[in-house]
């Protein structure tokens, strides 16, 4: 869901607005549109789905109308407070459904090529690998991380934000940074990512096993998330060099047969998008580090490719 930024096309906002009359409107709606892409990218990284990020962003929107923002001194703050505090409230429910999700779940990519960094200061937090990493994380510490890392936010705004003890906010912080890097290799890069993955993408159309192990680390897994739509993507995480080498080959001779691919630039990361039959099938991304591939990811689920679908080739 996306909220667009014109009174033509939103009446229910604009008769919203109205009662407060239409120059108060018009400063409401310029105050929000300069801080909406930071908005929608804590939102995305605290969910890790676009469609998620876009209702909560949506529903700051709604919340900021019906504000008195005679009393707001800093709009950005308090947007990004309230954002931060739904997504909170938000994640904890996101959780419970995340436990009962049919096979491996992987974040919603989103399409960088215009902004590649959502908003932010820095583009920490925004990888498919790293936002799995944070998925771990409960839901505060999550936010702190975000706000500290991405867009440099202060210990002390971090803490009226999320209403704790600044020393708390570092200890946060802390924890959460040490849970990234224990979690993660250092990452190639993109260049070699871009190399990686392409040799990849060729071992794994004409089924060459031995190509494929030479690329993996000895722990790679592969994540192939279907979100119980497609049956044909695998139910379970398939880790270790042989067994991931196994599975791409088997599947080799149909899964590859008269398909399309396009290479886009997702999550601040090169990325192929597999079509069948014109239609948008699959997109693979791998994160690499110098031992190696160590994790494949096929996000399958339909309406996690809609919106990458139109999002501009690369060379």
């Amino acid at each position: 869901m996306t909220i667009a930024m014109t009174e033509e096309s939103t009446p229910e906002m604009l008769s919203s607005g109205l009662s407060s009359g239409a120059g108060e409107y018009d400063d409401a709606l310029l105050a929000f549109s300069e801080v909406r892409p930071r908005l929608f990218g804590i939102a995305y990284r605290m969910l890790g789905s676009a469609a998620e990020a876009e209702d909560i962003t949506q529903d700051v929107w709604l919340r900021w109308q019906a504000t008195d923002r005679s009393v707001v001194e800093n709009p950005p703050a308090f947007l990004a407070t309230i954002t931060t505090r739904m997504c909170i409230n938000f994640a904890q429910s996101a959780r419970s459904r995340r436990e009962i999700y049919v096979g491996p779940w992987l974040p919603e990519p989103v399409d960088t090529s215009s902004d590649p960094l959502l908003g932010a200061e820095r583009g920490e937090a925004l990888e498919l690998a790293v936002l799995l990493l944070l998925e771990k994380l409960s839901p505060t510490e999550r936010a702190a991380y975000v706000l500290r890392e991405a867009f440099d936010y202060s210990y002390r705004q971090i803490a009226d934000i999320l209403q704790m003890e600044e020393p708390n906010i570092r200890q946060l912080v802390s924890r959460a940074r040490k849970h990234i890097s224990n979690g993660r290799r250092t990452p190639v890069s993109s260049d070699e990512q871009r190399r990686l993955l392409e040799i990849f993408i060729d071992a794994a159309q004409k089924g060459d096993i031995s190509a494929l192990e030479d690329l993996f680390a000895e722990d790679v897994v592969s994540y192939s998330d279907g979100g119980g739509v497609i049956r044909t993507a695998a139910r379970a995480l398939i880790s270790g060099r042989e067994r991931v080498a196994k599975f791409i080959t088997a599947f080799a001779s149909h899964f590859w047969a008269g398909v399309s691919l396009r290479w886009l630039n997702v999550n601040g990361q090169i990325s192929v998008l597999i079509s069948h039959g014109g239609m948008p099938a699959t997109m693979v991304m791998i994160d690499a580090s110098a031992e190696g591939i160590h994790q494949v990811m096929w996000i399958m689920r339909p309406s996690k490719l809609t919106a990458v679908s139109a999002v501009r080739s690369i060379a």
